[in-house]
């Protein structure tokens, strides 16, 4: 089984997902939907990783796959939750490509988003896309309900705090925790619907506008949020378990072994 949260030094070289790939892990979770009608889809699957990615605890996939797809991990030869063992190699596979690039995009200094290093996420312009469709198909998704710019993306990041909220409770520092509060305020901002006037057509320039300038500015911040939270939870590490002993009875208590003597005639002796 390959390692799907590798430390912070060990990543993989470079190995993009294709459009190809991208279609591959849909298709997967289209075929998982019918078996399951709450499996996700992968801009929100892509949200999900983002945080784990800077999650102050590598949360380790027998968590988060059960969470996320609501199917165990498979072991090696074995299908788990999916159709068949070929499908869930090929997911498993995806999923650790897809991980190890996120996390090399993290790691890696960047001055501007439009640099080739920087993390890049998967995110879908469902308007956009709905609306270059032909007048009749438009029609006929008049009355739907069409996620914003990001909105999935940021839905599956938010998904996954909510998920384990002990990990993202705010640090002492006061200075940190509002560095902390900041950047999921960030990403919350993407849950929201870009209720703005479209102005710009994210993915063809020639297409008509989907998305107001005020989501693409959110959207950029949502994303330098991403490499503030890791950069916080590095700078503190694991959350330390607060150690509680026991109170010890009193010497005239009874002792807690049962044997029926006070406590100083027994094990307070």
């Amino acid at each position: 089984m390959p390692n799907l949260t590798p430390a912070a030094t060990d990543v993989a070289p470079v190995d993009t997902l294709s459009p190809d790939d991208f279609d591959a892990l849909d298709t997967i979770l289209d075929d998982l939907r019918t078996r399951n009608d709450e499996t996700p889809q992968w801009e929100f699957c892509e949200g999900f990783m983002a945080a784990l990615a800077v999650c102050r605890r590598p949360i380790p996939p027998a968590e988060s796959f059960p969470a996320l797809l609501d199917v165990e991990l498979p072991a090696p030869g074995e299908a788990g939750g999916f159709a068949n063992v070929e499908q869930a190699q090929q997911f498993v596979q995806l999923w650790t490509r897809r991980w190890n690039d996120v996390m090399r995009s993290l790691q890696v200094e960047v001055k501007s988003l439009d640099d080739d290093t920087a993390y890049h996420p998967e995110v879908m312009d469902v308007r956009g896309a709905v609306a270059v469709l032909p007048e009749e198909d438009r029609a006929a998704m008049a009355d739907q309900e069409l996620p914003s710019f990001a909105q999935v993306w940021a839905l599956g990041f938010m998904f996954a705090v909510e998920t384990w909220p002990e990990e993202w409770a705010a640090p002492r520092d006061k200075e940190a925790e509002k560095w902390l509060d900041a950047a999921l305020q960030s990403i919350v901002a993407l849950t929201e619907d870009d209720t703005d006037e479209p102005t710009i057509s994210v993915f063809d320039d020639d297409g008509p506008p989907s998305v107001s300038e005020q989501r693409i500015n959110d959207f950029a911040d949502a994303v330098w949020a991403v490499y503030d939270l890791r950069e916080l939870w590095s700078s503190f590490g694991p959350r330390v378990e607060t150690v509680r002993k026991e109170a010890e009875p009193g010497r005239n208590d009874p002792c807690h072994c049962g044997s029926g003597k006070k406590y100083k005639k027994c094990h307070g002796v």
